[in-house]
């Protein structure tokens, strides 16, 4: 027997804990979804209008970085939740996808959400407690990445060379401060010792 949407939903471990009427409103805004391997399920910049829930697969989640090109973040499978981008305006994915194997997975129309969500406020709450976790693991997740990043070289050119000039001018922006603190006390010391 083929499980229906709402089976689907109640066997994801995200959404473990909602209760069965939150389960079925959300059936209502759920298909079942094949991503093929090698697709791109979406793009950093481009309209955020659902999120999936992976059943088996895997997805890799990018975002470009100057100078080195599309860079892995993080790897999603089975259980993982793709997408929190179409939960806050202006609904534009903040990362980019790729499935990386055939992926089955239950998208949910972010729209309808949305309307549930604004209609159902412990709904609403519930769902914005699991996604704003998915965000903070994520964000953690892309520090962690980009800090395992080799660093780019120092030179003439490079970013750090214009971080020491900055501090130069600050330390010279000081210095003028100070001298001209210092010939402005002359005159009042010349003046208290006559």
């Amino acid at each position: 027997m083929m499980a229906t949407a709402y089976d689907l939903l109640a066997a994801q471990p995200f959404l473990a804990g909602l209760s069965e009427q939150h389960l079925r409103q959300l059936s209502y805004m759920a298909s079942r979804t094949v991503l093929p391997a090698g697709s791109r399920v979406f793009s950093e910049g481009s309209r955020a209008d659902r999120f999936w829930l992976i059943n088996r697969g895997r997805v890799d989640l990018d975002t470009y970085v100057p100078g080195r090109g599309r860079v892995v973040v993080e790897s999603l499978g089975a259980g993982s939740v793709l997408g929190w981008s179409w939960m806050f305006p202006p609904y534009r994915w903040h990362f980019g996808a790729v499935a990386v194997e055939t992926t089955f997975a239950v998208a949910l129309d972010a729209f309808g959400v949305r309307r549930l969500t604004d209609a159902d406020h412990e709904l609403g709450y519930q769902l914005t407690r699991r996604f704003m976790q998915v965000v903070v693991e994520r964000l953690q997740a892309t520090r962690m990445r980009l800090l395992d990043l080799p660093c780019p070289p120092v030179g003439p050119s490079s970013p750090m060379d214009h971080g020491d000039r900055a501090e130069r001018v600050v330390d010279r922006g000081v210095a003028d401060r100070a001298e001209q603190e210092r010939r402005e006390a002359a005159p009042a010391a010349r003046a208290h010792d006559e």
